[in-house]
């Protein structure tokens, strides 16, 4: 219809009741501590130079929230190693502040959360575990709306770029890496990143030439080197790895290095890729202010949930830099198709068993699902791997 200049559109008026989604109120909320077990020990750098034992399960707190309306969401924070059993205690004494709030109000309801516990501090533990909260209040919302979360935040694309990690940690031998780079491929991955940071940078670098000269030019490779290599190894090492053409090296130096890394992006071609253990928004904004990086790489687990992510994906933005988030690829699929700038995604098939979907694979890139919300329910196997769960409100 052709509405002329001088013309008006006449809309209906609002009805007189306010809609079900403005009366709608959070009656229930299930928490959960899940551990997923892995196939077998994984080490990275940390492991090689003695900070931390190599990784065998990966702890999940899961929270269901469940509104009079009869609307549900699902949200998810984790810990790896040390750190589940403290986020599920947070999360059972911060819950009972959601009972009878409106979960369409969710950045208010992110700020009572976390003042809740605001002796804990604004960042760590305590926003990790109103991450579970805050992503399962994004989940209802575009549930309640039908929409997939990406196309509700506003998707820029139908599918992101992924690239595979799980397949290329130190301790899996190089045969073994260059068979799950083949497999990765075949599923559909378009990248591999590399786990470097050996206490002898002459192992890295091979392993690295064997991976190029695997996969041939132009296959998106990069490394990753768990913030391992100090100032000076990281430029030397840096240099070496440019005749490579790597998409990112990521993490060469401590993660709250924001003058190391700025350097660092100065000084080599070879962009550079930093942030997934930063606990807060503002912890981000530090090294996006720096420079410290060409790809940002928030956890929206980590950083506090799907609030704060879209607060440093607002900041890159305007500082022109690329999205590459860590882990999570269930929620983060969502949130890079809804970055304008370039986005990737991370492939961990660790994570399946926990969730009846699968996400599809298709030409190098993910697809955003067509469910609603995250497109996530938990499986059988999720409910066998849980040892604590509570409930609030509603018949708890």
């Amino acid at each position: 219809m052709s509405v002329a200049p001088s013309e008006s559109v006449a809309f209906k008026p609002f009805a007189s009741a306010p809609g079900e989604a403005s009366t709608d109120r959070v009656s229930a909320i299930r928490l959960s501590l899940v551990f997923l077990p892995l196939h077998a020990p994984i080490s990275d750098a940390k492991v090689l130079t003695g900070r931390q034992k190599p990784l065998t399960e990966v702890a999940f707190l899961f929270a269901e929230i469940s509104t009079e309306g009869g609307h549900q969401g699902l949200g998810f924070s984790y810990s790896k190693r040390a750190g589940g059993p403290a986020l599920y205690a947070h999360a059972q004494e911060i819950a009972p502040e959601l009972i009878g709030e409106d979960p369409s109000d969710i950045a208010r309801l992110w700020n009572k959360l976390v003042w809740a516990g605001a002796s804990m501090g604004r960042s760590g533990a305590a926003v990790q575990a109103v991450a579970a909260f805050d992503i399962a209040l994004w989940d209802l919302k575009a549930r309640r709306a039908r929409l997939p979360l990406a196309k509700l935040l506003g998707a820029h694309r139908d599918a992101v770029s992924v690239y595979n990690t799980s397949g290329g940690f130190l301790s899996t031998p190089i045969e073994q890496v260059l068979e799950n780079i083949d497999l990765a491929r075949s599923r559909g991955v378009a990248g591999i990143k590399l786990k470097v940071g050996s206490p002898d940078p002459r192992v890295d670098l091979a392993r690295v030439e064997t991976v190029r000269e695997h996969l041939g030019d132009g296959v998106p490779l990069m490394v990753d080197a768990n913030q391992q290599w100090d100032r000076i190894t990281a430029t030397r090492v840096g240099r070496v790895l440019e005749k490579f053409d790597l998409t990112w090296i990521e993490e060469p130096l401590d993660a709250y290095d924001a003058e190391g890394h700025a350097a660092l992006a100065a000084t080599l071609d070879t962009p550079i890729a930093t942030g997934e253990m930063l606990t807060s928004a503002h912890e981000h904004a530090a090294l996006i202010e720096a420079g410290s990086s060409d790809f940002v790489q928030p956890d929206a687990p980590r950083v506090g949930g799907i609030t704060p992510f879209l607060q440093i994906m607002t900041l890159a933005d305007y500082k022109g830099r690329s999205l590459a988030p860590h882990f999570a690829m269930e929620i983060h699929v969502h949130l890079s198709a809804a970055y304008p700038r370039t986005a990737w995604v991370e492939h961990f098939e660790w994570l399946e068993p926990l969730f009846n979907e699968r996400l599809e694979l298709r030409d190098g890139r993910m697809v955003i699902p067509d469910r609603a919300g995250l497109g996530l329910s938990l499986s059988d196997q999720a409910a066998a791997w849980t040892k604590e769960a509570a409930c609030f409100g509603e018949g708890a």
